[in-house]
């Protein structure tokens, strides 16, 4: 399960890249919980806030 600091890997991945290997980042940090969850990207720092409904149903696995 998931908690905050957690690094999860989702569905699909985000549009930014990898510079160093040109592939698509995939890896976010839990930075906040709740009814809501906030999730930042770990290669470009871009923050999505979800539903914690839309979260669980776009999560791969965690890290």
């Amino acid at each position: 399960m998931y908690q905050l600091g957690s690094f999860v890997e989702m569905k699909k991945p985000h549009a930014c890249t990898i510079k160093a290997t040109g592939k698509k980042a995939n890896e976010w940090e839990v930075t906040r919980l709740g009814a809501d969850i906030k999730i930042r990207c770990t290669n470009c720092d871009h923050v999505v806030m979800m539903s914690r409904h839309d979260f669980e149903k776009k999560l791969k696995k965690v890290l």
